[in-house]
C-alpha cells in the first residue's frame, strides 16, 4: 500500500468551496458527471488505475479540521457560519468515482452524484494522478528540495522585482504536494524580505518630500504577492485562499437558460449569492462575444474585474478596455486576472502591455508548481460532461467552448451546434 497523497481536507483550491455553497443555495438537487481529458493522451504504466483506485479509498477518512474551520472563517469571510456545519458533516463518497483503464494504458474517469457532493472531487483526483505519475516515473527519487527551494526563491523575486501581483494557482497539476509546499514558502518569504526592505527604505530616507516620492515610486514598482488558491497551505503560511469560480457553474446554467443568457443568469446568481462580495467573473466559456452581450452595467459594476482564462491576451485586454468604455465605467478601476497557462516571462510581458489601464494580476500554476528540471509536467483536466436539475429531470450535455480551440470540451456535436448559434 503506497501513502496516502491527499491528507488534508483543504488540500484543495478555494473555488471549491465557493462553487460548492453556490451550488448549495441554486441548484441543491442537481446530479451531474464529470469527465477526465487527458490532453497529453498519456500512456499510463500497467496498474495504474488500481493505485489511483486506493488513493481515492483513502479519501474517506479525509475530514475537515477546527483550525481548517476557523481559518476559513476568517479569511473566506464571504462563506456563511453555517455551511461550516455541513462541512464538518461531508464525507468523501469513493462510490461517485468510476476508474478504468483500457487496454492500450489509457486512464478513464467519471465522477457521478449530486452536484453539491460530486464538486468536491476535482482537484484531489487531479492531484492524485499527478503526484503518482511523478511518483513511477522517478521524478521524486530525483528531486533535489534544497536546489528546488533556491529556484523557487529566484522565480519569487523575478515576479515581485518586476512589479507583477501574482498568485499560486498550481494545485491541479502539481509535482507532488512537498514540492507545493516549498514554492508557497519562498513565495511567502520573498514577498516578507521585500516589505523588510521597503520599511528599511522608509526609515532610512529623512522626511523631505523628495525621499519620500523616490521611496514611494520605488516600493510602487515592487509586486505583491496576492495568495494561493490551496487552502490548506493558505492556512499553513497564513496567506489568503485567493480563486474565483469555474467553468463548471456556466456549462450548467446553459442547460437552464441557453448559450445567450447563461453568462447573465450565473453573474445574478452568484452576486445574489456572494451579496457582491468574491467578485472576479470567469467569462470565457462560450467566448467573448456571448459573454460582453451579456455584460450590463449593474453587473459590470458590481464584479471587482474578469479572469481571463483563454484567448490572445492583448486582444483581451482590447476588448476588456472597449466593454467597460461603452458601459462608461474606467477600465483602470477594474481588475483582470490573467491565468491562461502563463510562466513569470509572458505575466512580465502582459504587465508592460496593460501599462495600468486596467489592474493586472496574474494566477500561475503548472510553471510554479511543477516546472522541476527533467519534468514533464502533465496536461490533464477535469469538466463537467452532463447534468440535469433534479433527478426527476432528463440529462443533458455540458460543453466549454472558451477562446481557444484547444480548450473546447464536451459533447463534438453539441459543441458544433451551439458554435453554429453564436456564429
Amino acid at each position: 500500500m503506497m501513502r496516502q497523497i491527499i491528507q488534508h481536507f483543504t488540500d484543495n483550491d478555494a473555488y471549491t468551496f465557493s462553487c460548492q455553497y453556490y451550488v448549495l443555495q441554486k441548484y441543491p438537487r442537481a446530479e451531474v458527471e464529470y469527465t477526465f481529458f487527458d490532453r497529453n493522451q498519456t500512456v499510463y504504466p500497467e496498474g495504474f488505475a488500481a493505485l489511483v483506485e486506493e488513493q481515492i479509498m483513502m479519501m474517506q477518512n479525509v475530514t475537515i479540521s477546527e483550525e481548517e474551520i476557523e481559518f476559513m472563517q476568517r479569511k473566506m469571510y464571504y462563506l456563511p457560519h453555517w455551511y461550516f456545519t455541513f462541512l464538518r458533516g461531508y464525507k468523501f463518497q469513493p462510490g461517485e468515482v468510476q476508474v478504468n483503464q483500457k487496454n492500450d494504458g489509457r486512464l478513464e474517469i467519471t465522477i457521478r452524484g449530486k452536484w453539491f457532493s460530486a464538486i468536491m472531487w476535482e482537484m484531489p483526483v487531479l492531484s492524485i494522478i499527478s503526484e503518482l505519475m511523478h511518483e513511477l516515473l522517478g521524478d521524486l527519487q530525483r528531486y533535489n528540495a534544497e536546489q528546488e527551494y533556491g529556484r523557487a526563491i529566484d522565480k519569487a523575486r523575478k515576479i515581485l522585482q518586476n512589479g507583477l501581483v501574482l498568485g499560486d494557482m498550481g494545485t491541479r497539476r502539481r509535482l507532488s504536494f512537498a514540492h507545493h509546499e516549498i514554492v508557497v514558502r519562498a513565495l511567502k518569504s520573498v514577498s516578507e524580505e521585500m516589505a523588510d526592505e521597503a520599511a528599511k527604505m522608509n526609515s532610512d530616507v529623512g522626511q523631505t518630500a523628495d525621499g519620500i516620492a523616490k521611496v514611494d515610486e520605488k516600493i510602487g514598482q515592487i509586486g505583491r504577492i496576492t495568495g494561493t488558491s490551496n487552502v490548506y497551505l493558505a492556512m499553513k503560511y497564513d496567506l489568503t485562499p485567493i480563486g474565483t469560480m469555474s467553468h463548471q457553474l456556466i456549462e450548467f446554467e446553459e442547460n437552464v437558460s441557453g448559450i445567450f443568457e447563461c453568462n447573465f443568469n450565473v453573474m445574478k446568481k452568484f452576486s445574489d449569492v456572494y451579496d457582491g462580495d468574491n467578485g472576479t467573473y470567469l467569462y470565457d466559456c462560450f467566448g467573448d462575444r456571448v459573454f460582453f452581450n451579456n455584460l450590463s452595467k449593474r453587473m459590470a459594476m458590481m464584479f471587482t474585474g474578469l479572469r481571463m482564462d483563454s484567448g490572445n491576451e492583448e486582444e483581451q485586454t482590447e476588448k476588456i478596455i472597449r466593454k467597460y468604455k461603452e458601459l462608461g465605467i474606467n477600465p483602470a478601476t477594474k481588475q483582470v486576472i490573467y491565468s491562461n497557462g502563463l510562466n513569470i516571462d509572458r505575466a512580465i510581458e502582459i504587465h508592460k502591455y496593460v501599462d495600468g489601464r486596467v489592474q493586472d494580476s496574474y494566477g500561475i500554476g503548472t510553471f510554479l508548481t511543477c516546472d522541476v528540471e527533467g519534468c514533464k509536467p502533465m496536461n490533464i483536466v477535469i469538466k463537467l460532461t452532463r447534468c440535469r436539475i433534479t433527478e426527476k429531470r432528463e440529462w443533458h450535455d455540458c460543453v466549454k467552448l472558451s477562446c481557444d480551440s484547444g480548450k473546447t470540451l464536451g459533447n463534438p456535436e453539441k459543441c458544433a451546434y451551439l458554435l453554429k448559434l453564436i456564429g
